[in-house]
C-alpha cells in the first residue's frame, strides 16, 4: 500500500517586527559620535534564486564580521543592512509583491551573535527624515574585469571603470530610495577585500549592487562554518517541520540524536546523529530538465534509485522535496506504490504567510532530519539540505548522496565537510 500524506498545519502564525537595534546617522544631534553608524547595503543579480542569496549573505556577513574585529574604528561601526526577499524570479509572487524581511525565515538573534545585522525595515524606522527619499551616499555595482579570463590575471585587485552593461541599480524596488553617486566598480577577490575600499571613504551609507561578484574569503573554512551556524531559521519554521515529523514520518530530534544547543556557538563536533526513519530525496526539476536535459533523469531512473537506497538502508518510507509538477510526483508515486511516500503541502494560511522561501525552508528541515539524504547534483538547495546535517552531525555517507541521470557512470556530490 502506498500513501501520500498532504499536511495540514492546524497553527495560526504570527510574526512580531519589533525586533530593534541601534539605528544613529552621522548628523543626527542625538547621536554621540562614539554612537555614528556605518550601513552596508548589497544587492543581488535579479536572477538568483533564494539559496544562493543565502550563500551571498555568508560573504558580507564574513566582511561585517572581519571588521568589527579592525583596529580601524570607522570599520567598527559599519553594520549590514539585510535586503528584503522580493521579486525573486522563481517564486510566484501574484498577489503579494511585497518586501519579506528576514525575521520570517532566519532567527535574527543568532545572525546578530556572528555580525551586526540590521533588517532594511529597522534602518526605515530609525531614518532621519521619514518621510522623504533615503539617498544612499555611494553605490558600488561590481563587474568583472574584461580582461581577467582572457589573460589569466586572477589576482585580487579593484578599480572604479567604465560600465560594461546598463548599470541596473534597483535599491530593492523601494520608490523611496535613490542615490546621486553610482559607480562600476571592476572586482575580482573575497568580498572581505572591500574593507579596503570603505577605508577610504566617510560615506555613512554604501550599497555594492551585484554583490555575487565578491567571493567566499576562504569557502568552507572555520569562519564560513561560523556564519553558516548562525543562520538558524525561524523557530515557527523549525515547528511546523518538527510537527510534520512527528505525526507522519515518526521522527523527533530527541529519539533521532539532532539535539542542538539553544545558541549555536555552543555546538560542537559529532558524527552520531541517527535521524528519523525515512528516507529523504530532493528531486530538483523544472529548470533542471529544461536547460540540463542530459543531465536530469528520467522518473523512472529516479525511483530504481530510490527502491534500490531504501533497501539497502532497510526502510520503507520516503519524503520528497522537489518543484516537480503534480503530474510528475503522481507518476514518481506510482513508481514507488509499495512504498509509504510523504510530501510536504501548505495549508493556504502558512503559504500565505511564509510564502515559497518558507515552504522551502520546511522542506529542507525534514529533509535534513532524514535518516539518509539523496539530492540533486549541483543543486543550492540540495547543497544547503547538506550543510544542515553537517552541523546536525550526520554520518558523511548519509548526506553525500545525488541522483544519477545514467546509473554506470555516476559521480559523487563533493563533500564540504563541516569545521569547528
Amino acid at each position: 500500500m502506498h500513501i501520500i500524506v498532504f499536511y495540514i498545519s492546524a497553527f495560526i502564525l504570527t510574526y512580531n517586527l519589533s525586533y530593534s537595534d541601534t539605528v544613529c546617522y552621522k548628523d543626527d544631534v542625538k547621536c554621540s559620535e562614539k554612537d555614528q553608524a556605518r550601513y552596508l547595503f548589497y544587492e543581488v543579480n535579479a536572477p538568483e534564486g533564494f539559496n544562493l542569496r543565502r550563500d551571498v549573505y555568508m560573504r558580507f556577513a564574513v566582511l561585517l564580521h572581519h571588521m568589527q574585529k579592525s583596529k580601524n574604528p570607522s570599520l567598527n561601526k559599519f553594520k549590514l543592512v539585510l535586503p528584503p526577499w522580493s521579486h525573486l524570479v522563481h517564486w510566484e509572487y501574484r498577489e503579494y509583491p511585497e518586501k519579506i524581511p528576514w525575521g520570517l525565515y532566519f532567527d535574527l538573534d543568532s545572525l546578530k551573535r556572528f555580525a551586526p545585522v540590521v533588517e532594511m525595515h529597522e534602518f526605515f524606522n530609525g531614518y532621519k527624515n521619514k518621510y522623504v527619499k533615503v539617498v544612499i551616499d555611494e553605490v558600488y555595482t561590481l563587474q568583472h574585469f574584461e580582461d581577467m579570463f582572457e589573460t589569466g590575471n586572477f589576482e585580487d585587485r579593484m578599480k572604479i571603470e567604465k560600465c560594461q552593461k546598463r548599470n541596473d541599480v534597483t535599491f530593492f524596488f523601494y520608490d523611496n530610495v535613490t542615490s546621486s553617486n553610482i559607480q562600476c566598480l571592476s572586482y575580482h577577490g573575497p568580498a572581505t577585500k572591500l574593507a579596503d575600499l570603505f577605508l577610504n571613504t566617510s560615506a555613512s551609507t554604501i550599497l555594492i549592487n551585484h554583490a555575487e561578484v565578491a567571493l567566499h574569503e576562504f569557502f568552507g573554512n572555520k569562519l564560513y562554518w561560523q556564519a553558516r551556524r548562525s543562520m538558524r531559521f525561524n523557530n515557527k519554521l523549525k515547528k511546523i517541520g518538527a510537527d510534520f515529523r512527528k505525526i507522519f514520518l515518526n521522527s523527533t530530534d530527541e529519539e533521532d540524536n539532532t539535539v542542538l544547543p539553544a545558541n549555536w556557538i555552543d555546538e560542537k563536533p559529532r558524527r552520531n546523529a541517527f535521524g528519523g526513519p525515512y528516507l529523504a530525496v530532493h528531486l530538483r526539476r523544472r529548470d533542471f530538465v529544461r536547460n540540463r536535459p542530459n543531465e536530469a533523469p528520467h522518473l523512472d531512473i529516479v525511483a530504481h534509485q530510490i527502491i534500490k537506497t531504501l533497501n539497502r538502508i532497510n526502510l520503507d518510507t520516503i519524503f520528497i522535496a522537489s518543484d516537480g509538477t503534480t503530474e510528475e510526483i503522481k507518476t514518481l508515486t506510482k513508481k514507488l506504490s509499495k512504498y509509504k511516500v510523504f510530501k510536504y503541502t501548505p495549508t493556504s494560511e502558512v503559504k500565505e504567510k511564509f510564502k515559497e522561501g518558507g515552504i522551502a525552508i520546511i522542506d529542507q528541515i525534514i529533509c535534513s532530519h532524514a535518516r539518509h539524504f539523496v539530492g540533486t547534483q549541483e543543486s543550492t538547495f540540495s547543497f544547503r539540505i547538506q550543510e544542515e546535517r553537517e552541523i546536525l552531525g550526520f554520518p558523511i555517507e548519509s548526506t553525500f548522496n545525488s541522483f544519477c541521470s545514467n546509473e554506470n557512470k555516476c559521480s559523487k556530490p563533493s563533500i564540504w565537510q563541516i569545521v569547528y
